[in-house]
């Protein structure tokens, strides 16, 4: 019988969640997701000088917002909690399975001192480390006794073999084997009676019962760490999925000052929850149909993490936004004006129709502050130079803008309807009685309105959007300064 899948997503609550985070919780969502498994949310919080206050609620909030809905978890008891790495050294889990090593001689107490272990320091390649010389190894039992009962400070290191090569498995890297000569007697208990985060690692995924640990290819160098704590204990070892790195568009890692480099940053900066996942799902992996556009549902079915791809991923930020952008086409009318809605007023305080100028941005924006530059113009007519009514694709020049812009305006002073359809059929009749082209007629009648060459929307949109008095005034102004030019010639 095949045993229930079960993934873990363990973070540490210093901050936002990276990019990089946000994808292994993802992948290891849709890997138990496609086999009916479970899905676990546990906070590693051992480490607690980097805790950053409200960072829990940080880690819950964006699990919520991307879907990714844990099904045990510190607020949901599947019974092998505690699911907080605090709360389980509390209840003395870590220090119990240390000293069981101690006993099978596969871990010892070490009661070396700072300035003992500073001695220990070497330079290797230009880099200072410090290999532990095993010294505490080789005390007597009544030393070790002695040390104990005095309150001697200690901590408990695992006892890795010099000779001999360990070898570990990954999903995407095959086998992988280094000499033990390499693996230093790493700290599993700390002075101060924690874990450190990979001796609980792995004591919390063993008794949780994970099948499939995903995280970053940085943890590779790790991993023949964990699979020797694996077979002191002789616990089966999960199926490692180690992911590639993502680096920005200079093949440099993901950084905070690269502006996107959590999910906050990017909700910040306009973009929408279902597009990031979307997006980082592909980043590292793509289905087999190469379809770009999968909600969640979706990428569970499709998702095979067999078919990762080792090398880096480039997050392409204009990718993400071209992504961003469609998603933005799709959505339906009452979201996408709630989203709109802060944007349009930080640019737009008179009292128009904000409805219709959410529309026009809607096909044309790729994220939500995207809005902002291109609607000033509904808010105050921007001072312009009467060059713009000159345009040689639309065959029209100052001459022609002047004449036309003076024949409409007792047109349009006449009428009280300022809908699109009405200004449309009125201006195509003035254009078919005119004899002029569409583009003479039109153009000048843009600039006029926006003071821009390039606006959301045409002349009747526009012109809807500001009404009668306020259009007519632009109007009225448009042919001012044509008329000032040309008495300047």
């Amino acid at each position: 019988m095949m045993k229930r899948i079960r993934t873990r997503y363990a973070p540490s609550p210093t901050g936002r969640m990276h990019v990089g985070n946000l994808r292994t919780a993802l992948y290891a969502y849709l890997i138990a997701k496609h086999e009916g498994g479970d899905f676990l949310l546990r906070i590693e919080d051992t480490d607690q000088e980097r805790q950053v206050e409200g960072a829990v609620e940080i880690i819950y909030r964006t699990l919520q917002k991307t879907g990714l809905i844990h099904d045990e978890g510190p607020d949901k008891d599947g019974g092998v909690g505690p699911y907080v790495q605090s709360e389980r050294v509390c209840e003395g889990i870590y220090m119990k399975y240390a000293k069981q090593l101690v006993e099978k001689g596969e871990a010892y107490y070490c009661f070396c001192t700072k300035e003992r272990l500073e001695s220990l320091k070497q330079t290797l390649e230009g880099k200072e480390i410090t290999v532990y010389d095993k010294h505490c190894l080789h005390l007597s039992p009544e030393e070790i006794r002695a040390n104990l009962e005095s309150g001697m400070p200690y901590v408990i290191r695992q006892n890795t073999p010099n000779e001999g090569t360990t070898t570990f498995h990954d999903e995407l890297y095959g086998d992988i084997t280094v000499p033990n000569a390499e693996l230093d007697d790493m700290i599993l208990i700390k002075s101060d009676g924690f874990p450190t985060y990979n001796f609980a690692n792995v004591v919390d995924d063993h008794l949780m019962g994970i099948t499939h640990v995903v995280r970053g290819n940085e943890y590779l160098s790790s991993a023949p760490k964990y699979t020797r704590l694996y077979q002191a204990f002789g616990w089966e070892e999960p199926v490692y999925v180690h992911c590639p790195l993502i680096t920005d568009e200079f093949k440099k890692k993901l950084s905070k000052r690269s502006g996107h480099s959590s999910y906050e940053d990017l909700i910040e900066q306009g973009f929408l929850d279902e597009a990031v996942v979307n997006y980082v799902a592909l980043l590292g992996w793509s289905p087999e149909d190469n379809d770009e556009f999968l909600t969640l549902p979706e990428l569970v079915e499709k998702f095979d993490y067999r078919k990762i791809n080792k090398s880096p991923a480039v997050f392409d930020m204009v990718k993400l936004r071209w992504m961003n952008g469609e998603y933005i086409k799709k959505m339906d009318r009452e979201r996408y004006y709630e989203r709109a809605l802060p944007e349009i007023r930080k640019v737009v305080s008179k009292d128009l129709p904000l409805e219709k100028i959410a529309d026009l941005m809607q096909s044309r924006i790729e994220t939500f502050p995207d809005i902002c530059p291109a609607i000033g113009f509904f808010e105050e007519l921007p001072e312009y130079d009467p060059a713009l009514y000159t345009h040689k694709k639309m065959k029209t020049d100052s001459e022609i803008s002047l004449a036309v812009l003076k024949s409409l305006l007792p047109m349009l002073e006449k009428e009280e309807n300022y809908s699109v359809e009405i200004l449309r059929a009125l201006l195509t009749g003035f254009t078919a009685g005119s004899g002029r082209k569409t583009g003479q007629v039109l153009w000048p009648l843009r600039i006029a309105v926006s003071g821009l060459a390039s606006t959301p929307g045409g002349a009747y949109e526009i012109m809807e959007i500001l009404g009668k008095e306020e259009s007519l005034e632009r109007i009225r102004r448009g042919i001012a300064l044509l008329e000032q030019q040309k008495a300047s010639e």
